[in-house]
């Protein structure tokens, strides 16, 4: 591994942001930290490049400690959700600003932002100023200031939260082609599920300060490890081992041993069949049309089932319908939300 955290921790009084955490990075790899708002995953970013003293626990790259370094030296680039561009200077001056203070040659720094300004495919904007520019523009300066320096490590703070629907898909592309061709090791923060599972070639799962699972976002997805991470991870429908067996008793041979409030069942939308039924005990509650998709509503014995179709959808309100579901399409998942488990 590249860079490692080992058993970091940090409090704010009797609060714990981050209880024996430990994560790593491999050269060129792109990882994400997940997670809902106040699982620490902000704060690790911040110990990582050193804007917050660790309380315990040890940061290194390779071999070289970095919890008593100065962020200046750690030799990182970040950028943050806010952009954080100077206003006052032209983009030829924030792209340059790392490499001024590193006073390198100005015939250096000149070819330097030439270069950063073609990779962000932004040529024309070098005299431009922050104010002049769209949200997508300042984030595309933003990350060309932080990879000027050739980075040990790219850190990404929720970097494009601020930004709409479309700039944000089409810039998620842009870092993660630029990310693959510089082979930067790359971390970045996101509450975004979607956001992770397409930039990432592994997830940090976050909550309460502590690291639930780790994986390839195909893992998280098929495989999620608790109730948390089945329902943060995408949609999911979520059901207890009781109604399971009382339901849908197929998919009990699949189950681990242990009480019933220890593990549920995690069926995803797009695995559940559904055949017109009039004897069927689900009753079809909604319809949307989503273009791509359908996502259809059901109201059962087992509960309320999201299922999601591909094509034409002939499925009415009121309508009832029967319900299948093969066993290895049923992922048995901790249930981390009852006192049985801890």
């Amino acid at each position: 591994m590249y860079l490692t955290v080992s058993n970091a921790t940090k409090r704010y009084g009797a609060f714990v942001a981050l209880d024996d955490v430990s994560v790593s990075l491999k050269k060129g790899e792109f990882v994400s930290l997940l997670g809902p708002s106040g699982c620490g995953k902000t704060t690790l970013l911040r110990i990582i490049a050193g804007l917050t003293d660790i309380d315990g626990g040890d940061v290194r790259i390779e071999d070289v400690a970095m919890s008593d370094m100065p962020a200046r030296k750690r030799g990182f680039g970040i950028v943050f959700q806010s952009y954080s561009l100077f206003p006052n200077m032209s983009v030829a001056e924030n792209i340059a600003y790392g490499l001024k203070v590193r006073k390198a040659p100005s015939e250096q720094i000149r070819a330097r932002v030439k270069e950063l300004l073609e990779i962000i495919k932004l040529p024309d904007i070098i005299d431009k100023y922050p104010g002049q520019l769209s949200g997508g523009q300042q984030q595309r300066v933003a990350l060309a200031r932080a990879i000027a320096v050739d980075p040990k490590v790219l850190l990404l703070d929720e970097p494009l939260s601020a930004l709409d629907a479309n700039v944000r898909a089409s810039l998620r592309h842009e870092i993660r082609q630029l990310q693959r061709e510089l082979k930067i090791p790359t971390l970045m923060v996101t509450h975004d599920q979607e956001e992770a599972m397409a930039m990432s070639d592994r997830i940090i799962c976050m909550n309460h300060g502590v690291v639930v699972q780790v994986g390839t976002p195909e893992e998280l997805y098929h495989k999620p490890a608790t109730r948390f991470v089945a329902d943060f991870m995408g949609s999911s429908n979520l059901i207890t081992t009781k109604l399971i067996r009382e339901t849908l008793p197929n998919l009990m041979s699949t189950r681990p041993e242990g009480p019933d409030e220890a593990f549920d069942a995690c069926i995803r939308p797009e695995e559940i069949s559904l055949v017109e039924d009039e004897s069927g005990v689900a009753t079809v509650t909604s319809t949307s049309f989503l273009g791509n998709l359908n996502r259809i509503d059901l109201d059962g014995p087992f509960g309320h089932l999201l299922v999601e179709t591909h094509g034409p959808c002939s499925f009415k309100t009121g309508q009832k319908v029967s319900v299948d579901v093969k066993p290895e399409a049923c992922t048995w998942v901790l249930n981390d939300e009852t006192e049985a488990v801890t």
